[in-house]
């Protein structure tokens, strides 16, 4: 277990929730925002769409140059060298977007911001490992999850309705977004001059050289993952884990909001936005908090099944809305909450493992090609989702997608771990 400059009682709060508040909002604005913002500047929908879709390139291929990020310097350096890098980019958007080219010099903006933003992931993670005892790591996980989607919502949220009420006010839509985008761009000039105060600095937070060969640590970095014992088994583990809910988390949204005549619940956009993306969120945060609590009192291993079991039980909940479809909103929030509160929990595991898997000389490269498998996990059920439902109908779906869970119960049952992983001492 590494050793830090900090104590078990150090300020933690101070940091880990900036942290990941940081690490949120460049991901919203690439990945939201900024299809937001250009279809209020009437670029077209088919511009949008194929042009805003290859900006989530970076954050899939980032474990490729993640060694880099173990070789040179510290993880605290690139943490805030990148978010003022990101601020720059902000800044940048912001100034060109009333310019007549704004389109094409935006979008190499953005190009810019997701390639940095994914490279403080890197950082990010690698340095919350370093920083953080073990049954720390579990306590926070919770915590860093919360910050994370608390920057979804802000982003989705707080920053569109400034810029829409901008637009009220101004009847400039470039004029709104280019203040939005100066907003954003003074707070992450602020968080990298506070972090650069705070961040504790651990001894182990250094440049990870095995040799003068930077080419051959570069590959070797990759070689130590995949070598890894019962590397087979972790990977099936990352890539079955959320086999049902990858593929549930896609259709969701368009069950809630189809009428009974396709299947679906008939809910307004306004009451998605209750019990989804408020009630849903509220109980999706507090499970993760627990989950983190949990596993920091009694250790991964212990926690394992019932985290399992969380995850992918309440699977069934949305089995009984599209059998029952209910029209009573207090019994569909109340559903989704037990199923959003299920997820929270059991997700909590699912980091701690991957930090389980990553721990060693390279753990930040090696976190980082675990959350590339995990994309990966995400990415190709969801994409063959809409298929499926549109071949079975709501209600065979998501029978379905308790069925694609079973493969994440046979790989929990093979999994080694130390009995002590995660456990505060």
């Amino acid at each position: 277990m590494q050793k830090t400059e900090h104590k078990p009682g150090n300020k933690v709060w101070w940091w880990v929730p900036s942290l990941y508040f940081g690490q949120g909002i460049p991901y919203v604005v690439v990945m939201t925002l900024s299809v937001i913002m250009y279809k209020n500047l009437n670029v077209s929908n088919t511009d949008i769409a194929l042009y805003t879709s290859w900006l989530y390139l970076p954050w899939v291929i980032k474990p490729l140059w993640s060694p880099l990020v173990d070789m040179l310097r510290t993880k605290r350096l690139w943490i805030v060298s990148l978010q003022f890098v990101i601020g720059a980019a902000l800044a940048l958007v912001a100034l060109t977007i009333q310019m007549p080219a704004f389109f094409q010099i935006t979008l190499a903006i953005f190009w810019l911001m997701a390639f940095s933003s994914a490279t403080h992931d890197i950082a990010a993670d690698g340095y919350y490992m370093l920083a953080l005892e073990q049954h720390e790591q579990a306590a926070f996980v919770g915590v860093r999850s919360t910050f994370y989607r608390l920057a979804m919502i802000a982003g989705q949220g707080g920053l569109v309705y400034l810029a829409g009420k901008l637009t009220e006010v101004s009847g400039k839509p470039a004029l709104a977004w280019s203040v939005v985008m100066f907003v954003l761009a003074g707070m992450f000039v602020v968080l990298g001059i506070y972090h650069h105060v705070i961040l504790p600095k651990p001894v182990s937070d250094k440049a990870v050289r095995h040799s003068r060969d930077m080419l051959g640590d570069f590959f070797a970095t990759f070689k130590a993952f995949f070598t890894k014992k019962d590397i087979a088994l972790t990977l099936a583990f990352l890539l079955t884990y959320r086999l049902g809910e990858a593929q549930l988390l896609k259709l969701a949204t368009p069950f809630l909001l189809d009428p009974a005549s396709k299947g679906g619940l008939g809910l307004t956009t306004a009451e998605v936005g209750i019990v989804y993306g408020t009630i849903g969120i509220l109980a999706l945060t507090l499970g993760g908090l627990l989950g983190g609590y949990m596993i920091a009192r009694h250790g991964l291993k212990r926690m394992l099944w019932m985290m399992v079991l969380s995850v992918h039980l309440p699977d069934l909940v949305f089995v009984y809305l599209s059998l029952a479809l209910p029209d009573n909103i207090v019994l569909i929030g109340a559903a989704l909450a037990i199923e959003q509160f299920g997820y929270g929990f059991g997700f909590a595991a699912y980091l701690l493992y991957m930090i389980m898997v990553a721990e060693g000389e390279n753990k930040t490269a090696h976190y980082a090609i675990c959350t590339g498998f995990m994309a990966l996990g995400m990415m190709l059920p969801g994409m063959a989702s809409g298929w499926i439902q549109a071949q079975l109908g709501y209600a065979h779906f998501f029978i379905w997608v308790c069925v694609a869970t079973v493969p994440a119960f046979i790989v929990a049952a093979l999994l080694k771990i130390d009995a002590e992983f995660g456990k505060k001492e």
